[in-house]
């Protein structure tokens, strides 16, 4: 059986635009931060990974949140890149994709200036059995005090600037001016 080449393939708009933002060390991460979405993500800063080429790979997020435990694959993916990434937030950058775009490499997290920017603790509602609750409570807590290493290696903020003005009990919403002050992002688009 013959590979067929790319030239000789029937291409649409969507494949020629994915092959140019692959070309140029490009990643989209748009919409849910789920299983699918952050597969893409990880494939994508993997195969980046697999040439010795002098790069820095760059991934646009604009998403509302969705699952941490995700997020953190991704996380996990990009702090082992050889490669720096820079993450450039747009449109929204909340939730499990604020800890994504706060990942990114110092100096290289850029933020557009009409970005939506929201952080809260991790909280997963549970029903369940007595010892069900006590251990969905003990992951919670866990998954609560990696949000705040993380945000404290991303931006040298003290534990207690980061459960007060970023992760207190209720939602925090910030501006471009406020994320470039607290160090989650470095400069705005």
């Amino acid at each position: 059986m013959t590979i067929p080449k790319i030239h000789d393939m029937a291409l649409g708009a969507d494949d020629l635009i994915g092959l140019g933002l692959l070309k140029n060390h490009i990643h989209v991460l748009n919409g849910e931060i789920d299983e699918d979405n952050i597969e893409e993500a990880i494939k994508w800063i993997i195969f980046e990974n697999t040439d010795d080429k002098d790069k820095e790979l760059t991934l646009y997020i604009n998403s509302s949140g969705g699952s941490l435990c995700d997020a953190f694959a991704l996380i996990d993916i990009m702090r082992s890149s050889k490669y720096p990434i820079r993450t450039i937030g747009m449109g929204s950058v909340m939730s499990a994709a604020f800890m994504i775009f706060v990942a990114g490499d110092k100096g290289r997290r850029y933020i557009a200036k009409n970005t939506s920017i929201l952080c809260h603790q991790f909280s997963e509602n549970t029903e369940g059995k007595y010892h069900d609750l006590k251990a969905s409570l003990r992951e919670n807590e866990n998954m609560n005090n990696r949000m705040v290493e993380l945000i404290k290696e991303c931006t040298d903020l003290s534990t207690r600037v980061i459960k007060t003005k970023l992760l207190p009990p209720s939602d925090v919403w910030l501006t471009v001016d406020e994320a470039v002050e607290l160090g989650i992002a470095d400069h705005i688009l």
